[in-house]
């Protein structure tokens, strides 16, 4: 028999896990991922401006606020002094709503031991600016490796140990490449590591993130398909045309396109694609109900990432000079006034095209204006 290539125990020896980590954010994401680190054998310290989400996790090992009645495991720590929190962490993972990434990553700085590994968890690309958030954080925290742990989940299923999987993506050094095992990335992988916790390790950052931005706008797209009394043949359409739209974008940017077939891509579009736990899509199936943006979630103040990554995304996309027609139609519809019915109905009716990359053909479509008038009738 023919011995293995890589002997597998040498391997978890030279990579290192992190001793402490801190978490910055207590909301529902920020827990269950302290969570996470805590089962995988990590000392953690989250930092919540909220003194009553703090008291909770110290006391009862619960976040009553986002996460209540989920048990957390014992000994983790919490605390509203961000200095505390970030006292002694090899490594930090960023937890905050993305608008927010300079602010914190500012404040975080601060704090900071040299060349902490810093881990982002929001997915989106800042306003105005069409930088990605790792080159956001980046630029507040000079000297520090920063990446993004993105994939498929839901916080509340983390939280209670289902079994999930993520990519966990850092740009690669020169060094890194001598020495991947010793990489941020790795060690992150590492550090979270369980038996429902199975991270995967990426080096294509910018595809991840690309991958983490659309796939909240695309998910608005399917849920006011749905609202709208559509099914399962146009939603997986939305689903893969979307997919398409990421691999553009995230090629356009240096990423790769097979990053976006992966857990980043394929993966978290599909799942916030098929949920209404997903504020997106709810977002998405209630206005495609009729109902206006201010009654949607009852009234309630709920900030959908996808909502603002519209803007962003598209911004991007126009500067880039990549065609992006499913987020075009919600950017247009939540930000431009147009009407639902006829964006999507004149979304299906765009010229046709040949769907391989190397295909390169467009042909008129034959609806004309009046059988696009009809089909947009179908949602009244």
């Amino acid at each position: 028999m023919t011995a293995p290539l890589v002997d597998r125990q040498s391997v978890i020896a030279k990579t290192r896990p992190y001793s402490r980590i801190a978490v910055v954010g207590a909301g529902a994401w920020g827990t269950a991922l302290a969570a996470v680190a805590r089962r995988a054998g990590r000392d953690v310290t989250i930092w919540g401006r909220d003194p009553e989400v703090v008291r909770s996790l110290n006391e009862e090992n619960r976040n009553n606020r986002y996460l209540p009645e989920i048990d957390l495991p014992s000994g983790m720590k919490a605390t509203t002094d961000l200095g505390e929190a970030l006292h002694g962490a090899e490594a930090v993972m960023l937890v905050t709503p993305s608008h927010t990434v300079r602010d914190i990553s500012r404040a975080v700085a601060g704090h900071l031991e040299e060349k902490t590994a810093i881990a982002l968890c929001a997915k989106g690309i800042e306003a105005g600016t069409g930088r990605l958030l790792a080159n956001v954080a980046s630029a507040e925290m000079p000297g520090h490796p920063v990446g993004a742990i993105s994939g498929p989940t839901f916080a509340h299923e983390t939280a209670k140990a289902y079994p999930t999987a993520v990519t966990v993506a850092f740009d690669f050094t020169h060094e890194d490449r001598l020495s991947p095992f010793e990489s941020a990335a790795a060690r992150f992988a590492l550090s979270l590591s369980s038996e429902t916790f199975r991270p995967y390790i990426s080096d294509d950052l910018t595809g991840v993130e690309i991958g983490g931005a659309v796939k909240n706008v695309i998910a608005i797209a399917c849920g006011m398909m749905t609202g709208a009394g559509f099914a399962e043949n146009t939603r997986a359409a939305l689903i893969a045309r979307g997919m398409d739209e990421m691999k553009a974008l995230a090629e356009a940017l240096g990423g790769r396109r097979e990053t976006i077939t992966g857990l980043s891509g394929a993966g978290d579009l599909t799942l916030t694609c098929s949920s209404r736990t997903s504020r997106n899509m709810s977002l998405g199936i209630q206005l495609g109900q009729g109902m206006a943006r201010e009654n949607c979630f009852e009234g309630r103040p709920v900030v959908v990432e996808g909502e603002v990554n519209s803007v962003s995304v598209t911004d991007l996309a126009r500067r880039m000079d990549v065609a992006m027609p499913i987020c075009e139609a919600v950017w247009q519809i939540l930000h431009g006034g147009a009407d639902l019915r006829a964006t999507f109905a004149h979304l299906w009716s765009q010229p046709i095209m040949g769907e391989p990359k190397a295909l390169d053909i467009v042909i008129d479509h034959p609806s004309g204006r009046t059988a696009i008038e009809d089909f947009a009738g179908v949602f009244a």
